[in-house]
């Protein structure tokens, strides 16, 4: 089968469709026939070196994290899904025609599984961050809400009970109302923005664009350990947190079945690439200001 891998760490320009063995599921794992699977800013990290402290790639590694598609095989110990059924999820190598996934829930009916394909990660992370901010009700502020993470964000803590205030470009203002936030322009005078839409306050904010906006939004909520970024690593310094998969608390499944059991949910497929196209995706998220999602059809 086809996958996309890299021999080096650097530019996009490292990613290459080779040839590879067809993966095997461990116990607890399934393998599926790739509908599409989602880029995100760690791969691009990942690829380009920057999360490894300078050493050098040991070996072929192929990318991505999450993907939806047709389960073709499953592990021993698995009980919940069978070939056939058709899942989301995170997983390993998912830039592939096949790939392994390790959390995963049923693609929702009438849901496009190549759309679902950038799901995962989104959702994982967006389930991770409400837990952690723990708002049982109150104002949410969103640092770069129109992304992957952003949308996906909106749409869970809506459904919470939450109220949501977001910072996107006046070109996405929009799409933010669309799934139910109340949208400000990022930049300068920020604070004063986000005052006047949120008159009552905010309860806690999320950085999802790592922009320097730490100070602005310990400014907002007032308690820094209401603060938490998932880019921005100078948060400390300012009483915040930062939150990594690294440091996860949460069960990724328990996000992925209440996104699939939400009605209407949905993450806005920015575009669509075939794998031969990796590179060009790959340049896309590191441009950033992403609507939704970039998905690879394999």
């Amino acid at each position: 089968m086809q996958a996309v891998q890299f021999t080096a760490y650097g530019s996009p320009d490292v990613l290459e469709v080779v040839d590879v063995d067809v993966p095997r599921p461990g116990p607890a794992e399934v393998v599926i026939d790739v509908a599409g699977a989602g880029i995100n800013q760690l791969d691009t990290k990942i690829r380009s070196g920057a999360m490894a402290a300078g050493a050098a790639l040991a070996a072929p590694s192929g990318t991505g994290f999450d993907a939806a598609g047709t389960v073709v095989e499953v592990g021993t110990d698995v009980t919940d899904v069978v070939p056939g059924d058709t899942v989301f999820g995170t997983g390993r190598d998912t830039l592939a025609q096949q790939a392994v996934l390790t959390r995963w829930a049923l693609v929702p009916a009438g849901v496009d599984a190549a759309d679902a394909g950038g799901w995962g990660v989104a959702v994982e992370t967006a389930n991770r961050l409400l837990t952690e901010i723990g708002l049982e009700h109150g104002t949410l502020l969103l640092s770069g809400a129109s992304g992957g993470v952003g949308s996906a964000l909106v749409q869970l803590a809506r459904a919470r009970g939450l109220q949501v205030v977001g910072t996107a470009s006046e070109r996405n203002h929009a799409y933010l109302e669309g799934l139910g936030a109340v949208p400000v322009t990022y930049g300068p005078g920020l604070v004063e923005r986000v005052r006047a839409v949120a008159p009552s306050g905010i309860d806690g904010a999320l950085d999802l664009s790592g922009a320097g906006v730490i100070r602005d939004l310990v400014a907002l909520v007032g308690d820094p350990r209401q603060v938490i970024s998932i880019s921005d690593f100078t948060a400390p310094g300012l009483g915040a947190r930062v939150s990594t998969g690294a440091n996860r608390t949460t069960d990724p499944r328990d996000g992925f079945v209440e996104a699939a059991a939400l009605p209407g949910f949905s993450l806005h497929v920015e575009r669509r690439y075939r794998l031969d196209e990796a590179r060009a995706a790959h340049t896309a998220a590191e441009r950033g200001h992403t609507v939704g999602k970039l998905v690879v059809i394999p």
